[in-house]
């Protein structure tokens, strides 16, 4: 079987959309346990002029629905950024990977190749399918989710490297 696009970015995006649904559960439970606001962690950040928790959540949702919409040619759904909660991030989160779970392998055929156009008031950027890809997608999806785990970790989550990788699925314990 030869790889296809798909085979790159679904488990990827899963996984870390997954990932972070886990680590807001966690947020819930470090903020009970340490008789601190949800609020207060939603709306930290590692810098002043970087968004807070709650924007790097919606990013990362936006960045891998737009991911899978461009590859694919399909259209991209729209998600307004109203989440307050944790539990309303990770109905989004959940919703995302719903998205997600629509495609096959068979959506991506010549997602490599692709013609992907990106308007932005700044800027007009093209790309092919697997420039986006390896150029935009990963590195911008990556940025958000790393972050998120970042301000988790600076408020006092105990979340280490296992966590961060999330279930080792397909790994195999050699031993």
């Amino acid at each position: 079987m030869s790889l296809n696009v798909y085979d790159v970015l679904y488990p990827l995006l899963s996984q870390e959309l997954h990932n972070l649904e886990q680590w807001l559960k966690a947020a819930e439970t470090y903020a009970q346990a340490h008789d601190r606001s949800v609020e207060s962690l939603l709306s930290a950040r590692l810098a002043p002029d970087m968004f807070e928790l709650r924007r790097q959540v919606q990013i990362a949702s936006d960045h891998a629905k737009a991911a899978m919409a461009h590859l694919s040619g399909t259209e991209l759904p729209r998600y307004p950024d109203e989440e307050k909660t944790t539990a309303e991030l990770i109905a989004r989160l959940a919703r995302t990977r719903d998205f997600l779970d629509g495609f096959n392998r068979e959506a991506f055929i010549g997602a490599e190749d692709r013609a992907i156009q990106l308007v932005y008031p700044w800027a007009t950027l093209d790309f092919g399918g697997l420039h986006y890809l390896h150029y935009w997608v990963i590195p911008n999806f990556m940025f958000h989710v790393t972050t998120a785990y970042a301000i988790l970790r600076h408020q006092g989550l105990e979340l280490g490297k296992a966590q961060f990788l999330g279930p080792r699925e397909g790994y195999t314990n050699a031993g």
